[in-house]
């Protein structure tokens, strides 16, 4: 690190919720990390979207492979105003923590939870990622339905992470070797062995005042594990 400041690197899926990233969780993270006196860089995988949803309503509007569908990357730039690199360029040792916030994008873009369950496959670039990450003990965070990609790719080093109290996810966080801690909305789960940090989010959260406390909370526990 260049500077004292903790630095964090924010991956995105998209830019809206039932196709990309939950917009609500995706910017309070930022705001937490700023409100802190820490720094931030958004990244996102540049492939295209599982399917593009018209968010007015609800019905998908391109699927892969269609003219009309979207990049990730280039949703995800439009939450970090443009200021926002290719996953791929990524390197741990430049961050002191990588942060997944929820919606649909993470279960279909990052990876395919949302079709497979625990069966699902990552993004290769997603996948490196969390790898390199978890190998150099910068703490991995999470919100909403994002642990569930944790969990596929780090499961086998026994996780602990929440999503909250849905039973049939938790299951499957549990098939895939992680373990699952029921938590609140705004209450945060802390794998202190493996440096992992996650929080339910919009998987319990009723209103954007509860993904405010929860992303500060989850912030002010990566601090903690950081020090």
């Amino acid at each position: 690190m260049i500077d004292d400041a903790p630095k964090f690197a924010v991956v995105l899926s998209g830019c809206g919720v039932f196709d990309g990233s939950e917009i609500h969780e995706a910017v309070m993270t930022l705001l937490a990390i700023d409100e802190t006196g820490c720094k931030y860089q958004c990244f996102a995988p540049n492939t295209w979207q599982a399917k593009t949803v018209d968010h007015f309503t609800g019905n998908a509007t391109a699927l892969a492979g269609d003219d009309e569908n979207r990049n990730v990357l280039a949703e995800s730039a439009r939450i970090a105003r443009g200021d926002i690199k290719d996953l791929s360029t990524f390197d741990a040792k430049d961050f002191d923590a990588i942060i997944f916030p929820g919606g649909f994008g993470a279960a279909m873009n990052l990876s395919d939870f949302a079709v497979k369950g625990p069966a699902c496959e990552v993004n290769t670039e997603v996948e490196r990622a969390i790898k390199d990450a978890y190998q150099e003990r910068i703490v991995i965070a999470a919100m909403c339905i994002a642990p569930t990609v944790i969990a596929r790719v780090l499961g086998k080093n026994k996780i602990t992470v929440t999503i909250g109290k849905d039973k049939a996810i938790a299951a499957g966080i549990n098939k895939m070797g992680a373990f699952h801690e029921d938590k609140e909305a705004t209450e945060v789960c802390v794998d202190e062995e493996n440096r992992i940090v996650t929080t339910p989010c919009y998987m319990l959260g009723k209103s954007i005042k509860d993904i405010r406390e929860g992303t500060r909370n989850m912030i002010d526990e990566i601090l903690e594990l950081i020090d």
